[in-house]
């Protein structure tokens, strides 16, 4: 294994296609522009550079008018489609992991689309799928989690690869601010929590900032955090979702943070040997040799959840419109608020 070598969190502008005619192009001309950077990246930092993280939808951008059906034929990706190929010569070429974010078409679920969040490995494979599983205006495995999981298995829903420079895990955007998601990659091992985001620019401490330090510092983990910089081809200010993309140790410390813009200043380097020190020293700082899941066990198993499998109807799937992510979080809202009506009387 190799135990200490350079990360990188690209800040890479994202070119939307909500207005593109030619989506394809749109993204083959993406991917050029990401291995050009790239290339110039590694000979940059050196040949030591193993990893790199990118943003989220970098590819794309997000829907805003588009109905579901219209997202998935627009810009969505095919599981085996040319993108992940041509990104996975990119890793290929320059002997990296590489960490990207992309709206995906499963052929099981073909009225829908998934977030996914991959890594490919230097030879080219995708070595990890995580699909987004908190997201509020797209599909979820949670929202068919009963085939998802005849499907897949529980263990899809919350993947790490082993590789040669650790156990990598991956989560997109928002899920940062979730905290169990990263303590389950935590209970199998991840070192690395990857986190393409696309998240507001401000120099204060946003949420998103906050939680990726916390996840840090609880799970004894690295956080390698890629934001946009910046979103350009809609009616968004092009800065709202720009700089801050930081790598941040196992302490919690932030080894470095990018500024605005098309940027690689976000590099630093990965020591699994002292994270690995760490990890097994007995002492009050151990935060993760202390920790006592078995203890809210039963708790999280009477909490009132959202609801798994909304978009099932008479055993069928349906294709959900903008209004039923929105209705679905009121009807969870209000079954709160009952419990806690209850709870007060």
């Amino acid at each position: 294994m190799k135990r200490i070598y350079q990360a990188l969190a690209y800040q890479m502008p994202c070119q939307t296609i909500n207005n593109a005619t030619d989506t394809k192009s749109h993204m083959t001309g993406q991917i050029h522009q990401l291995r050009t950077r790239l290339t110039a990246a590694k000979a940059f930092i050196g040949r030591d550079l193993k990893l790199v993280c990118l943003p989220e939808y970098f590819l794309t951008g997000y829907p805003l008018h588009e109905s579901v059906e219209e997202w998935r034929a627009k810009a969505c990706l095919d599981m085996d489609g040319p993108e992940y190929e041509q990104l996975g010569r990119v890793a290929q070429d320059l002997n990296i992991y590489l960490c990207g974010n992309a709206y995906e078409r499963d052929p099981h679920f073909p009225t829908l689309y998934f977030q996914c969040s991959f890594i490919l490995a230097p030879n080219g494979d995708v070595i990890l799928r995580y699909r987004r599983l908190h997201s509020l205006y797209s599909p979820t495995p949670y929202d068919v989690l009963d085939p998802y999981l005849e499907i897949y298995g529980y263990d899809a829903l919350f993947p790490v690869a082993q590789t040669e420079i650790g156990v990598l895990s991956a989560l997109a955007s928002e899920e940062i601010l979730f905290p169990e998601i990263s303590r389950l990659f935590t209970f199998q091992g991840a070192q690395i929590v990857l986190h393409p985001t696309s998240q507001a620019a401000r120099r204060d401490l946003c949420p998103k900032a906050i939680c990726a330090q916390a996840r840090a510092i609880e799970n004894m983990q690295y956080v390698i955090s890629a934001n946009t910089g910046g979103i350009f081809g809609s009616a968004m200010a092009p800065q709202a979702a720009d700089c801050g993309s930081k790598i941040i140790d196992f302490k919690g410390a932030i080894l470095c943070e990018a500024e605005s813009g098309d940027s690689i200043a976000a590099y630093a380097t990965i020591n699994l040997s002292a994270q690995n020190h760490a990890r097994h020293n007995a002492s009050m700082d151990n935060i993760y040799a202390r920790a006592k899941p078995g203890l809210y066990a039963d708790a999280y198993a009477k909490a009132v959840t959202a609801t798994a499998n909304q978009f099932i109807r008479d055993g069928k799937i349906k294709t959900p419109s903008r209004g039923d992510f929105l209705k679905s979080l009121q009807d969870h809202i209000d079954r709160i608020g009952e419990l806690n009506a209850l709870n007060i009387s």
